[in-house]
């Protein structure tokens, strides 16, 4: 037995030395950190607290702005206390006419407890681009990304724009898969030089023509809004958002190392469910917080309309739908991490969590629908 124990010892050993062998003579060491990060914590894929395994930028804020809340909160009924156990939510909070109604954190997580936004932080990095068109750091939204990115590669580089990139319709040669160790996502995510991907990001088809969803776009855009403001995203969050809407606490956002200091733009800000809520307010309110213009009212329009119709509801970095003929939209991150907002009833509702459905969204069997649902029959259990 023990004979064989040793061999089958000796057989890991080798098979992992060999991993690590072919990692490093074909430079593909990032999945030796993918493995060490992910299966050697029990997961398959990205997780909510991984970004504690990576370097990241502060986001600062100052003079925090806490949420009205009703006198007394709503209680979370037993059967969706339930529902949320099973979905693994970690923060369910519902904000109704600017206050809080409800506010429920399952699993070991809090009011302060940070967790990755994944790609909610796509509308972030839209947010910011609409202020640094503002600030005249980029000539406007059809200015071309090699004027800051003249490196990237592919047949149309030459042509892609900021709305294209913004809009998800750049052309680009990307596959979006977040479980295949090989995958460019997966070497987007644990590589030590974003930059030194460029060249694994070509805009190989003509840009503007049709909506695609990849990552790769919201991360081109992030290295271009860096060069033309001459600023991290992190820095430009902070004085642009963080600060002028009261974060209660500082974020942080992955980068890819302190050597090179690109943000992950197209995911992984660590935050808490009011802070991210924030977001939802700012789109709700038009821009405007506290009577001050925050972002151009036009802008914010024009992200949350679709730019093309061939079946999906996306818009600058925002999701579309529609509930029971209300119009609403939402910030959406990989494994159900979302901020809804209802504007005709000034609803916010935040849901944070380890896993999500996938069903399609406006479908009363999945989870997303219920997330909304739930906060109406808990607004009028509470007579709001």
């Amino acid at each position: 037995m023990m004979k064989l124990f040793a061999k089958i010892l000796a057989y890991i050993a080798g098979i992992s030395l060999a991993i690590i062998a072919f990692a490093y003579i074909f430079h593909a060491d990032y999945i030796l950190k993918a493995i060490r990060v992910t299966y050697f914590t029990g997961h398959t894929t990205a997780y909510l607290s991984d970004y504690k395994y990576f370097d990241n930028n502060t986001v600062a804020t100052s003079n925090p702005q806490p949420w009205a809340e009703y006198t007394k909160k709503a209680q979370l009924p037993d059967s969706i206390m339930q529902f949320h156990g099973r979905e693994r939510s970690v923060a369910y909070v519902i904000i109704h006419r600017d206050s809080v109604v409800l506010e429920h954190y399952f699993d070991g997580y809090g009011r302060h407890s940070k967790s990755n936004s994944f790609s909610m932080a796509k509308s972030v990095v839209s947010a910011i681009l609409g202020k640094a068109v503002e600030s005249g750091k980029i000539k406007g939204l059809d200015q071309k990304i090699v004027d800051f990115v003249p490196e990237i590669a592919g047949k149309y580089a030459a042509d892609v724009t900021f709305r294209d990139l913004v809009s998800m319709s750049s052309g680009m040669k990307w596959e979006e898969d977040y479980y295949s160790p090989f995958s460019v996502v997966t070497q987007l995510y644990f590589d030590k030089s974003i930059e030194a991907m460029l060249d694994k990001l070509p805009i190989a088809h003509k840009p503007g023509q049709q909506f695609s969803y990849q990552s790769g776009d919201t991360q081109l855009l992030g290295i271009a809004l860096q060069r033309a403001t001459g600023s991290s995203l992190s820095q430009l969050l902070s004085e642009y958002f963080w600060k002028p809407m009261g974060a209660e606490q500082e974020a942080l956002w992955q980068v890819d190392s302190k050597e090179h200091g690109i943000e992950k733009a197209y995911c992984c800000l660590a935050s808490n469910a009011l802070d991210f809520a924030r977001f939802g307010k700012l789109y709700l309110q038009h821009g405007r917080w506290k009577g001050k213009q925050l972002l151009a009212e036009d802008y914010i329009s024009a992200s949350l309309r679709p730019r093309f119709k061939n079946g999906e509801n996306y818009g600058y970095g925002w999701w579309i739908g529609d509930f029971k003929g209300k119009p609403y939209f939402y910030m959406d991150g990989h494994l159900g991490q979302f901020v809804i907002v209802v504007p005709s009833d000034d609803l916010i509702i935040v849901r944070l969590g380890h896993q999500f459905d996938n069903k399609p969204k406006n479908k009363a069997g999945s989870s997303f629908y219920k997330f909304i649902d739930h906060a109406y029959r808990i607004l009028e259990t509470k007579g709001t």
